[in-house]
């Protein structure tokens, strides 16, 4: 499975999380400690937010320690608000379109995790798309359905009840085709004010999440899918079924479950 981290605070290069930690998020696209797939080669993204309202998007195939640009790009680049990404495929090509994290107007959304027997439900959820957003997809990720999927359940206004919707209607629709295999997630999205950010699993362990703080930026958040060193401290595991939000400092992490809406609605 995929790595990732958001980052809030004052504005700080994005080499200082994504190059020079003792476990780095490049470090760990090579060896990640905390996932199913030590190995997160199959491409990887970056989105910042800077002088403009919509964020910035850098994605490349190439496995995130084997490409100069980013390296280059990461050096250069200075930001208050960005998401990282290395991806590791469920099963989808190894593509631009494909990586992550995904942009949408001014929202940034990326993902760790799947949709289990997503090939029995892609049909079902692609089509239950709103057909503006369905016009926008570029890829055939289960991510980026999920991305769509939540936008059309108004992840602009209220991102945890979209959140709840989404995840009651992938359940549902697994349940449907008969799909015993989990719906397993982190995943984080933000508007360029705050971040919100879920980690969740229908059933069995739900892949790993943490909060902590940048080193340079003591005052900053920090959300992301493993520690970047061994300062155990520092360190706090966000709790399975929890719904966190991250604005102008101020963290909340509240429980979540699925919720679809009322048909008045």
């Amino acid at each position: 499975m995929c790595r990732w981290l958001a980052y809030a605070g004052d504005p700080i290069f994005l080499d200082a999380l994504i190059f020079q930690p003792e476990n780095s998020l490049v470090s760990q696209s090579l060896a990640a400690q905390e996932s199913h797939s030590p190995t997160n080669g199959d491409g990887f993204g970056i989105g910042w937010y800077g002088a403009k309202p919509e964020p910035g998007l850098f994605r490349d195939v190439l496995p995130a320690w084997n490409d100069a640009n980013l390296h280059s790009v990461s050096e250069q680049i200075r930001s208050g608000l960005f998401f990282a990404h290395v991806r590791a495929s469920t099963g989808t090509p190894t593509s631009r379109t494909n990586c992550h994290p995904f942009r949408h107007g001014r929202h940034l959304f990326m993902h760790n995790g799947r949709i289990g027997g997503f090939d029995r439900v892609r049909r079902a959820l692609t089509l239950s798309l709103d057909p503006d957003l369905f016009a926008q997809g570029e890829g055939n990720t289960d991510s980026e359905v999920f991305f769509y999927l939540a936008l059309g359940h108004g992840l602009v206004h209220d991102p945890k009840r979209a959140f709840a919707a989404t995840v009651a209607q992938v359940e549902a629709a697994l349940a449907e085709a008969g799909v015993d295999e989990p719906l397993l997630m982190t995943a984080a999205v933000s508007d360029g004010s705050a971040i919100y950010a879920l980690r969740y699993a229908s059933h069995g362990p739900a892949p790993s999440l943490y909060l902590g703080s940048a080193n340079d930026a003591p005052d900053s958040v920090l959300i992301l899918s493993e520690p970047l060193d061994n300062a155990h401290g520092a360190w706090t595991e966000v709790p399975a079924g929890h719904f966190l939000t991250a604005r102008d400092g101020d963290i909340s992490i509240e429980p979540f479950a699925p919720a679809l809406p009322l048909a008045a609605e």
